[in-house]
């Protein structure tokens, strides 16, 4: 839902600059360095980003569903790790105080996420706990008014960066599913909290990631989110839902600049006598790529617009992010292949492309975990 088109179009085009101007400049720099310049991430404030979903009462610019896909179709043209930063803030680390969290909580929290003061970090995988988020380890057992957490979380992004923790943690040992996980805001300072040393990773330079272990770290029984423990897998799954609406928009953002980049090579590079743009081989890979980023756009547009209308959204959020995470795979190799060994140089940055792209099929539930909750809602709708 578009509250305002005229505000929109002006974010959008200044998105759209900032990408043009500031970061895909910066796209080398940062995947040498492994790090976002600081004047980047200055300016990312400076322009509202780390608060486009937080609330216009605590400082953000409340962008719904549908708005944040628009925003995110431009910032995602530029390298996938400047979107990591403000993501996990805007997205899976900030929506589950919004969501279930108490007014205070929300109140402490919110208005220092929206400026970026704070960096948030979505703290629910685990070395044993991947796919099946629901058997994780990490306990947090009440003591008094403060919760004792221990466990060690993995492959944690912005963990280096971050300044609060929505961590998943289980209070009820004596309940192994789902039913026994409570979510906590956890501030990093807090002692009793060490990270690991940041991961190397195939791609997606600048965006880190390690892990977070937790060692007798006392936290604030004020700090359950929603005051009511066994309701952190719920929290959990209705922020994932979004977030794999916003992820699935990265992904047909990050193929249309491959594409773009692509038909722009294939346009100037001659074989035989003309441009490779003629070839019917060549054409048929710039089609197949262009009718796939199209049809994602169109999936994610209409799952944002579902949301918005406050209907059910997890069929729909998981088969965006399942087919544009897919597409945005075939379209890198595409891509590698229209390029042909320029493709594979890391001067001309696609292959730097293709091996951020890879990471989109596993984060934010693999594509097999799509799979298995579109099947399953199927056969749960088919019941009723």
């Amino acid at each position: 839902m578009i509250r305002d088109q005229e505000t929109l179009d002006a974010l959008v085009e200044n998105i759209a600059r900032f990408v043009r101007e500031r970061l895909i400049p910066n796209e080398d720099l940062v995947a040498e360095s492994d790090e976002i310049p600081a004047e980047i991430v200055s300016a990312m404030k400076d322009m509202g980003l780390f608060g486009l979903t937080i609330p216009e009462a605590f400082g953000g610019l409340e962008l719904t569903m549908e708005e944040e896909v628009m925003a995110m179709l431009e910032l995602g043209r530029a390298s996938p790790a400047f979107r990591s930063l403000i993501g996990t803030t805007v997205g899976i680390g900030s929506q589950g105080i919004l969501l279930d969290d108490t007014e205070a909580q929300k109140q402490k929290y919110l208005p220092r996420l929206a400026t970026g003061e704070l960096i948030a970090s979505f703290a629910l995988t685990e070395p044993e706990a991947g796919s099946d988020a629901a058997s994780l380890r990490t306990r947090a057992t009440k003591d008094g008014d403060h919760y004792v957490i221990n466990g060690t979380k993995r492959y944690i992004t912005n963990a280096p960066q971050a300044g609060i923790f929505t961590l998943m943690a289980r209070t009820n040992p004596a309940e192994n599913g789902a039913a026994g996980i409570s979510a906590f805001i956890v501030e990093s300072a807090t002692p009793g909290i060490h990270l690991g040393k940041r991961d190397k990773k195939m791609g997606q330079k600048g965006a880190h990631t390690c892990d977070v272990i937790f060692e007798n770290c006392r936290v604030p029984a004020a700090n359950l989110i929603g005051g009511v423990e066994g309701q952190g897998f719920k929290t959990a799954m209705k922020v994932l839902d979004k977030g794999r609406i916003h992820i699935a928009a990265i992904c047909v953002a990050v193929a249309e600049r491959m594409l773009a980049d692509a038909l722009a090579y294939a346009l100037d590079r001659r074989q035989f006598g003309k441009p490779i743009a003629e070839f019917q081989l060549v054409q048929a890979m710039l089609a197949d790529s262009k009718a796939e980023t199209y049809a994602a756009r169109c999936m994610v547009l209409d799952a944002a617009r579902r949301r918005d209308d406050k209907r059910s959204v997890s069929t729909e959020a998981s088969c965006a992010k399942m087919f544009a995470s897919e597409m945005c795979g075939r379209v890198a190799d595409r891509t590698v292949q229209i390029l042909g060994g320029a493709g594979y140089m890391s001067e001309y940055g696609i292959e730097r492309f293709y091996r951020d792209a890879r990471l989109f099929r596993i984060f934010e539930g693999t594509t097999q975990i799509q799979q298995i909750v579109i099947a399953r809602n199927m056969i749960r709708d088919a019941n009723l």
